[in-house]
């Protein structure tokens, strides 16, 4: 008997999880009022992942790596596979609502315009209250977790620069055109990197606030340690060297540079390590690398294979949030810090 094709492939990267998917894979697999295939990629677990998924939740396709190939990379796996026109991704450590997938879904439909769908992400833990709307930028290549910190029932349905990857729907055709995620990245910001480039091709983003799931938040990796930390400094300087216009990056340089040198210590003195600046002076020096290399294959793609672009600098320059006043930063930092020690003490605010 011949199965119908999937509506949505779902695509759940986990290393060394078993214990988070336990609560995450079955809201995953229950979701109601869409037909979807779930693939778990695996990114060389030494748990019993692999084995548990196998035993206990047999219709979930399982795909085995050797290593840990990342977030980036494990994703574009899944994506390889993917049989539906929709692909959603989500993390290991995020529990859907029962129709969390069918507001995606509904909204995809709608928005044909639109290749990539927010979630509303909610910390899973403490008061509720948001952990990404969707991803916010700002003209000085700053991106930052949307409407982090606000009361879970804050805002509504609306276009945003992109989605985040924890728990996010794509059309596959967006996928195919930008190749997915930049491999190099490894994790974090792979997903901002993403929506700029499907902002250059003409793609645009819609938050979905009634697409719901709870984040248990940095659980693989916690926040302020060492390899998030490298990740997140590293990955942030490729960001902006990937996806700015080199004349507008000229003009915004000294700005970005004094911005960052006046948080770098911060960072360094909440950190007690040095590993924010590293991350910095190797992506620094892979700028030539990203310049150079835009079409190279590493694995797979990462970058677009279509590289003709048909937006303009004014329209992805519309779709940013207005650059924050340094009161106003400071006061956003605040309220992150206040609102993820709320949550547990391996969470802090972004470097």
């Amino acid at each position: 008997m011949s199965h119908p094709e999937p509506e949505v492939s779902v695509v759940v990267v986990t290393w060394n999880g078993c214990h988070l998917l336990k609560l995450s894979l079955p809201a995953i697999l229950d979701q109601t009022n869409v037909h979807h295939e779930v693939i778990l990629v695996d990114n060389g677990s030494i748990d019993d992942t692999v084995a548990w998924t196998r035993s206990t939740h047999p219709s979930v396709r399982v795909l085995e790596l050797d290593r840990n190939e990342g977030f980036a990379a494990g994703n574009n796996h899944g994506f390889s596979i993917a049989r539906a026109p929709l692909i959603a991704t989500i993390n290991n450590d995020a529990v859907p609502d029962k129709a969390w997938l069918a507001h995606l879904v509904d909204a995809a439909r709608t928005h044909e315009e639109s290749g990539m769908f927010a979630s509303r992400m909610v910390y899973a833990h403490g008061p509720p209250v948001i952990n990404s709307a969707g991803i916010s930028i700002d003209p000085l290549g700053i991106a930052w977790d949307r409407m982090s910190g606000e009361p879970d029932e804050s805002g509504g349905d609306c276009e945003v620069f992109g989605a985040s990857a924890g728990a996010a729907l794509y059309r596959k055709e967006l996928i195919d055109e930008t190749g997915g995620f930049d491999e190099r990245f490894f994790a974090y910001l792979e997903d901002a990197d993403l929506a700029w480039r499907a902002r250059w091709l003409g793609w645009k983003a819609q938050y979905i606030s009634a697409a719901r799931v709870r984040h248990l938040h940095s659980s693989t990796w916690h926040e302020d340690s060492p390899m998030k930390t490298f990740h997140l400094g590293r990955n942030k300087v490729w960001l902006i060297a990937k996806n700015y216009p080199r004349a507008a990056l000229l003009a915004i340089l000294p700005l970005l540079v004094g911005y960052d040198i006046a948080s770098l210590p911060v960072t360094v003195c909440r950190q007690h390590k040095l590993t924010a600046v590293w991350g910095r002076l190797v992506g620094i020096m892979g700028i030539p690398m990203l310049r150079s290399d835009a079409n190279s294959t590493l694995g797979h793609s990462h970058a677009s294979r279509n590289t003709c672009r048909t937006a303009n600098w004014s329209d992805i320059r519309a779709a940013m949030e207005p650059i924050a006043s340094p009161i106003r930063i400071l006061r956003r930092h605040r309220r992150l810090r206040r609102t993820l020690e709320a949550h547990g003490p391996s969470s802090s605010p972004p470097p």
